[in-house]
């Protein structure tokens, strides 16, 4: 896992300029009939995961963050320099049934798992962590702000609505950062799939 994380750290290149007020894209992948370059996955099982309908869909196979299958790797940005928003919307495809289980963004520091931006199954609700905000759609919006070792986790689930916050909190220092796209926590005997769409990392100069 060190190597491939390792390896990640170089690849990130800034793709699209602002147009103008609209932000300034610096990498965006809206999951049309093949992957983005500059994605990796992390313990890859090629027969859960597909590109369909104009989505990334992952399935949600058991275990946790230390053992996730099917985390899509890509760096993050210069957080030291740089100001920006992760941005993805998931989507349960199938009643959630298992305690935790879940779809959304985790950070990468150093190879391990350190912060989670997610729409997770809880005592039979549906909710966004950090923050356990209620989130009862099957669908939701999630941002993940980062600025230095700052982060901001906010969501939405109408397109229209403003983003709410669900929590702040800090990262480690600028190191080997790196985001992942990953779900877990479903159940053995199911096959429950989460969409994974309109994925893009956005500058903030505000």
């Amino acid at each position: 896992m060190r190597c491939v994380l390792t390896a990640l750290v170089a690849l990130f290149i800034p793709v699209v300029a602002a147009v103008g007020d609209e932000p300034r894209i610096l990498f965006q992948d809206s999951f049309d009939k093949q992957l983005g370059e500059g994605w990796t996955w992390l313990r890859e099982n090629p027969g859960a995961w597909r590109i369909r309908d104009g989505a990334l869909e992952i399935r949600v196979e058991p275990g946790n963050a230390e053992t996730v299958k099917n985390a899509l790797l890509r760096p993050a940005p210069d957080r030291a320099n740089l100001k920006f928003a992760v941005e993805v919307t998931v989507t349960f495809t199938s009643d959630p049934t298992q305690q935790y289980e879940q779809a959304g963004i985790t950070w990468y520091h150093d190879d391990k798992p350190v912060f989670k931006l997610v729409h997770e199954r809880i005592d039979g609700e549906l909710w966004i962590i950090p923050g356990r905000l209620p989130a009862p759609k099957a669908s939701a919006q999630l941002r993940l702000i980062v600025d230095g070792r700052k982060w901001t986790a906010q969501f939405r689930q109408d397109a229209d609505a403003e983003y709410q916050t669900a929590a702040e909190g800090e990262l480690p220092p600028p190191g080997k950062d790196v985001i992942s796209l990953q779900c877990y926590q479903g159940p053995p005997d199911a096959e429950h799939w989460m969409r994974f769409d309109d994925f893009r990392i956005v500058q903030i100069t505000e």
